[in-house]
């Protein structure tokens, strides 16, 4: 596997984290992508790194996508050092904070059509009115 990540793995293993890694093979770009799940009990956040090879044979990094659980947006960092750092600052904020809880998709999509009912609602009113 690759030596990708080293101080990230350090990072879970000295705050009791739990991960996961994957290898998604290219078919039709030169990019590779490799995913770490990882969590407190639940393996509810996602790490994305994008990496390709130089012409010498190396590995480089061109893109990290962070998604803690919770967060609508990836944070997107250049290297591995600027991800363990923001991991360090948000660790008790949303990584332990949500550990116990699942992660649970069917209430995000019951919010979603509850917003959307409510928007037909004042829209309605609107015209109404």
């Amino acid at each position: 596997m690759i030596t990708m990540l080293n101080k990230t793995k350090q990072f879970m293993r000295k705050h009791d984290l739990k991960y996961k890694k994957e290898y998604i093979r290219p078919m039709m770009i030169s990019q590779h992508v490799y995913v770490f799940t990882f969590g407190k009990n639940e393996l509810n956040n996602r790490v994305i790194i994008r990496y390709s090879h130089t012409w010498t044979g190396r590995l480089k990094i061109n893109e990290i996508d962070l998604r803690l659980h919770r967060q609508h947006h990836p944070r997107k960092f250049k290297t591995e050092a600027e991800l363990v750092s923001y991991l360090e600052r948000h660790l008790e904020s949303n990584i332990l904070k949500y550990a116990d809880e699942p992660a649970n998709y069917q209430d995000l999509e019951q919010v979603a059509e509850k917003r959307a009912e409510e928007k037909e609602v004042e829209k309605e009113k609107s015209e109404q009115g």
